[in-house]
């Protein structure tokens, strides 16, 4: 274990409240793509506005078979030691909430309960009706929309769309309240994988700092935060988090 690693599993140690706070980063190792990353996906695609996809039939469509083109990189993806990492640390009683800026389910897929993760982003993994919320599941509309071309539609004459928030469209109320509360009750505040550029999400490391827990970002890459920071590692996140927690093979299929 090295100097870092070592500094940063006696933060873990000593805190009685661990927030972790995940960007795109913990999931590249599970072959998700950084959507915006120099050669990512939307420098290739360009960004469908939330205005615009209610506005017009014929982009809803482009959205949609944007999803269904791209839909199996997301459903062959599995969990990384990061993620595994993460779920021990749950499992223990350390991290009270992971507050997440990726869509891609992986969080839920380590065995972390649900009402211990909080989606700033949503979740691609299903889509909801806008008008009446009610759930639609990926596999049923991709069969819909392979056999006639129809993009999906709600009986209550309601717009359906991925359970993702998009370009233009309001962050979730209720979940950023429920990221300030987790936010302001650590400490320990754990970001991991986040380029931490995306605001307001990006604006919860610091709220925690000033409330007076310790931060630590790990991220590959610097962060313009690090300055904030009592600790910071640029390293590949897998490798960092297995050997801070232990990570068992055991750890890897969950308990």
């Amino acid at each position: 274990m090295t100097d870092a690693h070592a500094t940063l599993r006696q933060l873990i140690d000593a805190a009685r409240r661990v927030v972790v706070f995940t960007g795109a980063g913990i999931s590249t190792e599970s072959g998700i793509p950084d959507f915006r990353s120099p050669g990512g996906y939307w420098t290739k695609n360009k960004p469908i506005q939330f205005q615009d996809y209610l506005a017009s039939p014929e982009i809803r469509r482009e959205a949609w078979r944007r999803k269904f083109d791209t839909d199996g990189t997301f459903e062959n993806a599995r969990p990384n030691k990061g993620h595994m990492a993460i779920a021990k640390l749950v499992r223990q009683g350390k991290v009270t909430h992971v507050v997440t800026q990726n869509v891609d389910n992986l969080h839920q897929a380590s065995g972390i309960p649900p009402e211990k993760i909080i989606e700033l982003h949503g979740n691609a993994t299903y889509a909801l009706c806008l008008s009446c919320r009610t759930r639609y599941e990926i596999d049923d509309l991709r069969r819909a929309y392979l056999d006639d071309g129809a993009y999906p539609g709600c009986g209550c004459g309601g717009v359906v769309k991925t359970a993702t928030i998009s370009f233009g469209q309001s962050m979730p109320e209720h979940e950023m309240l429920r990221a300030r509360d987790a936010t302001l009750e650590c400490d320990l505040f754990l970001s991991i994988g986040s380029s931490l550029v995306v605001y307001p999400a990006a604006g919860f490391p610091i709220m925690a700092s000033r409330n007076g827990a310790a931060l630590v970002i790990l991220n590959r890459d610097p962060t313009d935060l690090d300055d904030h920071a009592d600790l910071v590692i640029n390293d590949e996140i897998g490798p960092v988090m297995a050997d801070v927690v232990g990570l068992t093979n055991a750890d890897m299929v969950g308990n």
